[in-house]
């Protein structure tokens, strides 16, 4: 089953879930339970820390959910913020690179803050994976991510964002409909 995240990020394809991390693993939930998918693929728009460009392809099946206060040494948390999910069989490993994904209800305007995330080896954010991959854990069902870039998370990720949307939902929905359906 394929997913995306909706408000203005629809495709012909996917069930929207909503926008964020809690949308997202409330309307995930009520598929899994309602549908009961053999597989997750969420299909959405990411913003990049700087080793990936604008409309780069990936996909996902690693997400964690750290806040930027986190790496600045100005929170902590108990919860469990690093997920990663089986990957279908059927899913090719040569296609396009693996990479690993950060997930917050925030996106990240600071490119000193961007490069501690590729400290981590975390290459891009996406605001919904983190909740889909958790919810996909939690009912055994194989999940990952396909992303396109669409800015980098800088001062200018606003508008780079609203820039080049509709063309990675483009390239996007080519590549779904080329390579997967």
């Amino acid at each position: 089953m394929i997913l995306c995240a909706g408000n203005g990020e629809f495709f012909d394809f996917a069930k929207p879930v909503g926008v964020g991390l809690i949308d997202s693993a409330i309307n995930t939930t009520k598929i899994c339970i309602e549908e009961k998918p053999s597989f997750l693929l969420f299909v959405g728009s990411a913003g990049s820390y700087g080793r990936l460009k604008e409309f780069d392809l990936f996909y996902s099946s690693f997400a964690s959910n750290l806040e930027n206060s986190f790496l600045l040494k100005k929170s902590y948390s108990p919860i469990e913020n690093e997920l990663k999910s089986s990957i279908p069989d059927f899913v090719s490993r040569e296609t396009l690179p693996w990479m690993k994904m950060n997930c917050s209800n925030y996106i990240t305007t600071n490119s000193v803050v961007s490069k501690k995330y590729l400290k981590l080896e975390i290459d891009a954010e996406n605001m919904e994976f983190y909740s889909i991959l958790k919810v996909a854990n939690s009912f055994n069902i194989p999940a990952y991510g396909l992303f396109a870039i669409t800015n980098f998370c800088n001062e200018f990720a606003h508008n780079d964002f609203i820039k080049n949307h509709n063309l990675a939902k483009e390239i996007l929905e080519k590549f779904v409909k080329d390579e997967i359906l």
